[in-house]
C-alpha cells in the first residue's frame, strides 16, 4: 500500500470515528487546525498521562507546572524569538500561492536542505526553474524568512503587543526562580509543561503532522554545567543500546547500534544527556510498544540546530504515510541561553546557589510533539486484513481498552452484560455496546484499537463465564464473571490468552 493510500484510510477511520476531524469544517476548515472528537481526547489524555508518569518519575525532584498561552513581546525578544523564529517563504508572483521554501525544494528535487539558507534556496528554485504546483508557473519572488509568532494586542486599547506562545517551554524558564526557591533550592530540577503551542505556518500540510495550534510535552531539567558527566542513575544504562543516526556530511547516516557508555566516552556525549536519551528510548520501545527498526535518534550538525542548541538529537519514527522517518520530538542541550536571556531582559538575578557557588543553571530539554505521536501509533498500528482494518494500539494508549457486548438483545443477556460492566468499568475504560449484529460491533471496537472484547452469551447463564476475544487474534478464551477483572488486567499486561485459559473455536 502506498503512503498516500493507507494516510487516506487513516483520515477515514480518524475523522468517522471521532479520532479528529478539521476544526470549523461546516465554515470551510483552514490547513492546520484539527479538532480532538472524543476517542482522540481520550487517547491524548491517556498518551500524555502514561508521559508524565513515565518523565516525572525519573526523579522526584522533576515536577509539572501549568503556564499561560498569551506572553508579553519582551518575553521573546529575550528568547529571541522575534529575530530567530522563521522559515524560508517564496510566493508564487502570478496566483501568489506561498510555500514553505526548503519544503518546496525538498519535493520538487528529492534532496535535504538542512542548514540552506534564503540565498542558497532562491539559488535552487531558479537553477532548477521550479514551477509553482497550483498554475505552473516558474515566476517566484525573492525566498526571504516568515516569522512564525501570532501577535495579538491587549486591553482596550490595543496598544501593547503580546504573543500565542509558539512552545510550552517559555513558561517553564520564566518561573524557575520561584519554583527553585519552592523546592527546597536544589538541582538538578526538572519542570514540566503539556499544553498548546502555536505557529503560523507557511503552508501547513501532511495532514495531522504539521499543525499551526498544536500540543506539546516539554521537560525543562535544570542543572549545574560542572555536573554535566555525572548521572546518579548510570549504571542502569551504561550498557544500554541507543539507535542512532549521526550526522554525516548534513544528512542522517545509517542507523548505528550503540552502547550508553560508547556514546559517552567516543562520541562525548555527557552522561546526563545520554542518560535521557536511553530513557526517552526506552518510553518508545517499551512503553509505547514501537518496534525497533522503526524508531531512531537523528543527531543535528551545527548547521540544522538553533545555534543555542549545544547538542541535539531528534527522536524519529519511521511513518508510511509521510515517507520514511519524521520527527516526533527532541532532546536539546540548550546551555544558559535561556536564563541568560531572561536574566538580562528582565534585570532579575536567576544565578542560584549550588554546592556553595553562585551558578546560572543550564537546560537539557526533552521535548514531545503529542499531535505528532498520536499520528504515528495510528501509522505504525494500522492494519488491513480481507475483512476488517483496525489499529493494533497498546492498551496504554487506547482509547477504549474493553468492550462489553450481549450476544443478542434478550434473554436477559442484556441484564448480565450490564452486570460484567458494571464489574469493568471502573478499572478500565470499558464501553457498552449491543447495537447490531456481534460480527459489526467486534468490527467496530478492533477499528478504532480496542484490545479485549468481553460477549456475554447463553452459556453466561448456565455457568457464570463469558468469551474474552482478543482483537489481533479474534481468539478467544471462557473466563469466569469472579475472574473476569483480574484475567483482563493480565492481558492488558500483555499476557497471550494461551496463558489465561483454553482457546475455544
Amino acid at each position: 500500500m502506498k503512503g498516500h493510500e493507507k494516510s487516506e484510510k487513516i483520515m477515514n477511520i480518524a475523522t468517522k470515528r471521532g479520532f479528529f476531524f478539521p476544526t470549523a469544517e461546516i465554515y470551510g476548515a483552514k490547513a492546520g487546525f484539527w479538532t480532538y472528537g472524543h476517542l482522540g481526547t481520550l487517547m491524548k489524555h491517556r498518551w500524555q498521562d502514561l508521559w508524565r508518569s513515565y518523565f516525572l518519575g525519573l526523579s522526584p525532584d522533576y515536577y509539572e507546572i501549568e503556564g499561560g498561552y498569551i506572553l508579553p513581546e519582551k518575553v521573546f525578544q529575550n528568547s529571541g524569538h522575534l529575530a530567530n523564529f522563521h522559515d524560508p517563504l517564496v510566493e508564487c508572483k502570478k496566483c501568489h500561492t506561498r510555500f514553505r521554501a526548503d519544503d518546496f525544494v525538498e519535493e520538487q528535487l528529492k534532496i535535504k536542505t538542512y542548514g540552506l539558507d534564503t540565498a542558497a534556496l532562491d539559488k535552487l528554485i531558479k537553477d532548477n526553474t521550479l514551477a509553482c504546483t497550483n498554475c505552473k508557473s516558474k515566476d517566484f519572488d525573492t525566498v526571504k524568512w516568515f516569522n512564525m509568532m501570532f501577535q495579538m494586542q491587549l486591553g482596550a486599547t490595543k496598544t501593547e503587543p503580546v504573543y500565542l506562545s509558539p512552545e510550552t517551554a517559555q513558561n517553564p524558564f520564566l518561573s524557575f526562580k520561584r519554583e527553585f526557591m519552592a523546592l527546597r533550592e536544589r538541582i538538578p530540577m526538572g519542570l514540566a509543561m503539556i499544553g498548546k503551542a502555536f505557529r503560523n505556518e507557511i503552508s501547513p500540510r501532511q495532514g495531522f503532522y504539521r499543525l499551526r495550534e498544536f500540543w506539546q510535552a516539554e521537560l525543562q531539567i535544570f542543572f549545574d554545567p560542572a555536573t554535566i558527566n555525572e548521572c546518579v542513575d548510570w549504571k542502569s544504562v551504561e550498557k544500554y543500546k541507543l539507535q542512532i543516526a549521526f550526522a554525516e556530511k548534513g544528512k542522517a547516516g545509517a542507523v548505528k547500534e550503540v552502547t550508553c557508555d560508547a556514546l559517552n566516552k567516543e562520541k562525548q556525549i555527557p552522561k546526563f544527556y545520554t542518560y535521557h536519551m536511553a530513557k526517552i528510548q526506552q518510553f518508545y520501545l517499551d512503553k509505547l510498544q514501537i518496534p525497533k527498526d522503526k524508531f531512531r535518534f537523528r543527531e543535528l550538525d551545527s548547521n540544522e540546530r538553533a545555534f543555542y542548541n549545544k547538542i541535539h538529537f531528534d527522536m524519529e519514527l519511521d511513518l508510511e504515510t509521510l515517507g520514511g522517518f519524521k520527527e516526533v520530538g527532541g532532546c536539546h542541550l540548550r546551555g544558559s541561553h535561556d536564563l541568560e536571556g531572561h536574566q538580562k531582559g528582565s534585570n532579575e538575578k536567576l544565578e542560584v546557589l549550588s554546592d556553595g557557588k553562585k551558578i546560572l543553571p543550564h537546560v537539557l530539554e526533552l521535548s514531545f510533539g503529542i499531535d505528532r505521536n498520536i499520528w504515528a501509533l495510528l501509522d505504525i498500528n494500522y492494519k488491513m486484513e480481507k475483512e476488517r482494518e483496525f489499529f493494533t494500539l497498546p492498551a496504554v494508549v487506547a482509547p477504549i481498552q474493553v468492550a462489553v457486548f450481549p450476544l443478542v438483545n434478550k434473554d436477559k443477556l442484556p441484564e448480565k452484560a450490564d452486570e460484567v460492566y458494571g464489574l469493568l468499568k471502573d478499572h478500565f475504560k470499558t464501553v457498552y455496546d449491543s447495537k447490531g449484529s456481534l460480527g459489526k460491533m467486534y468490527r467496530r471496537m478492533d477499528e478504532i484499537g480496542t484490545k479485549a472484547t468481553i460477549t456475554i452469551d447463553h452459556q453466561t447463564l448456565k455457568d457464570n463465564t463469558v468469551t474474552l476475544r482478543d482483537r489481533d487474534s479474534m481468539q478467544q478464551i471462557r473466563v469466569s464473571i469472579k475472574e473476569i477483572c483480574e484475567k483482563v488486567k493480565e492481558f492488558l499486561h500483555g499476557t497471550s490468552l494461551e496463558k489465561l485459559g483454553k482457546i475455544i473455536n
